[in-house]
């Protein structure tokens, strides 16, 4: 048996303890062998660490169909988006590094400025989800993650119908609610042995030590609440202060929904990106009590509106064209296979596992 980071698992590794979400929930049990859907109920209910037995399932060969994600990361547009990208998040982790190292001030204006050349670098052809998505694994992963965040916080903000100022904010909530994270040790991020209690609740007060180095900076309350909350969630079930419903700042919300989603829909070493439809449906099953309802269901509709159209692969093995979305069961479209229609929303058995 040992303990590994949640964020390194990979499909086959076997659970050798339940897993448990800070509620005290089952998330996982003993002797279940990971698979990309468990993966990402570990990135959904903000598991840190996992046991897993030494023995590892030994893995398939993969798939050698070009898949509809290798298709978008051999188009000329998002390889010119990928290259600003990765030159974004060097600059944002050298103005953290003088932040948190130099106790140099942070500069809103220029980190605004780069976040929204990121976003006029995006193509009309290529939806900025899709794009993140499939962005590969970064070793800078809290500034790659941060990047993302900022840039989904922008589109959730403008599908939810906030002004521009608040757009703006949300932008900035995304960008620094992990800011926490630069200030523990390497060596506790990524230790491979078990962590002393004293490392555990060093890693779970990340929020706090956001919060902290964002209010001496005199950033808005709202950027302050955002790292300070966005770990919380509306049934009480999130940490560090077990808030419910209004007491989390609004902007928070927000920036919960969009770490949950970078988190589950993002490419990692060990395992593909998850299924957007997957992702909604797990926001579906136990989401709703978990998150604003006033955000969580435009948002979900939004994102299933990106993928009209597009052809998917069921779980029994047959492809389709996406053509109509069931607005009480979003992650259960009717598609277009062979001239006909199959209602995913009255055959609960089959479910849409991929996107080509």
């Amino acid at each position: 048996m040992r303990r590994v980071d949640a964020k390194n698992a990979r499909t086959g590794m076997t659970i050798a303890s339940d897993v448990y979400a800070l509620s005290g929930q089952l998330v996982i049990p003993k002797g279940v062998v990971l698979n990309s859907k468990t993966i990402s109920k570990l990135g959904f209910y903000s598991i840190p660490f996992i046991l897993v037995e030494d023995d590892e399932v030994t893995l398939g060969a993969r798939n050698t169909e070009r898949t509809y994600h290798e298709k978008v990361q051999s188009d000329p547009q998002f390889i010119a988006f990928k290259h600003k990208f990765e030159e974004e998040v060097v600059s944002f982790k050298e103005h953290m590094n003088e932040v948190i190292n130099l106790n140099e001030p942070l500069d809103v204006d220029e980190l605004l400025e780069r976040t929204g050349s990121m976003m006029s670098a995006a193509p009309d052809s290529i939806g900025i989800l899709t794009l993140l998505s499939n962005m590969h694994n970064y070793d800078d992963e809290t500034f790659a993650h941060s990047m993302n965040v900022a840039l989904i916080c922008n589109l959730f903000a403008k599908w939810v119908h906030l002004s521009d100022d608040e757009i703006t904010m949300a932008t900035l909530c995304g960008l620094l609610h992990d800011i926490g994270k630069l200030t523990i040790p390497e060596s506790i991020l990524r230790k491979p042995a078990r962590l002393t209690e004293a490392e555990y609740a060093r890693i779970k007060d990340h929020p706090r030590a956001g919060y902290e180095i964002l209010r001496k900076n005199n950033m808005d309350p709202h950027i302050c609440n955002a790292a300070l909350m966005h770990h919380e969630r509306c049934d009480g079930g999130g940490y560090p202060l077990r808030l419910k419903g209004a007491q989390i700042d609004p902007f928070a919300k927000i920036v919960a929904i969009a770490d949950v989603y970078d988190a589950t829909t993002s490419p990692r070493v060990y395992r593909g990106p998850m299924c957007p439809f997957e992702v909604i449906r797990m926001f579906e099953q136990d989401g709703l009590q978990k998150y604003d309802p006033g955000y969580i269901m435009t948002i979900l509709e939004n994102i299933v509106n990106t993928y009209l159209l597009e052809t998917v692969r069921l779980s029994d093995g047959k492809e389709g064209q996406v053509i109509y979305i069931n607005k009480n069961h979003l992650a259960r479209p009717t598609i277009k296979i062979d001239g006909g229609y199959f209602d995913l929303s009255t055959n609960r058995d089959v479910n849409i596992v991929a996107i080509i």
